[in-house]
């Protein structure tokens, strides 16, 4: 099983066509998407978590490229700053991946960062403002 973390750029004539829908049907892949804009203009953009047999995951990519979908591995990840982190578990509410969690018995909030999908939940639900979105190189999917 391959998976991989992308941004979708639709160009307005994809926006309201069932693009990613027909991953799954064509490809036999599985997508958690992430978040999703609309622009102003009808372009979308979608951060979304892609997995399945490498194979069919390059055919899927190629065939979002041939709607027109320009395709990016996602290119941001969340920190925590330690000095501000008071543990006081509120991200570990948000937290749909498991990277936050309360350590037991000594009650630290625990971070794996292999495990964040980067959705951002646990950055507004910090009350330090601990948790911040850090850029990181970006690269096409290749």
């Amino acid at each position: 099983m391959y998976s991989r973390l992308l941004i979708l750029h639709f160009p307005t004539r994809e926006v309201e066509k069932p693009v990613v829908c027909n991953l799954t049907k064509l490809y036999d892949l599985t997508f958690n998407i992430l978040k999703a804009t609309i622009l102003p203009r009808k372009e979308g953009i979608m951060v979304l978590e892609l997995s399945g047999p490498k194979k069919n995951f390059k055919a899927g990519i190629q065939y979002l490229r041939d709607q027109g979908v320009l395709v990016k591995n996602a290119s941001q990840e969340v920190t925590r700053d330690e000095d501000r982190c008071i543990h006081c578990g509120a991200c570990t509410a948000v937290c749909p991946t498991g990277a936050l969690s309360i350590k037991r018995p000594e009650m630290w909030v625990q971070f794996d960062k292999k495990k964040c999908s980067v959705c951002e939940l646990c950055i507004r639900a910090c009350l330090t403002r601990a948790m911040k979105v850090q850029p990181v190189a970006e690269a096409f999917f290749e």
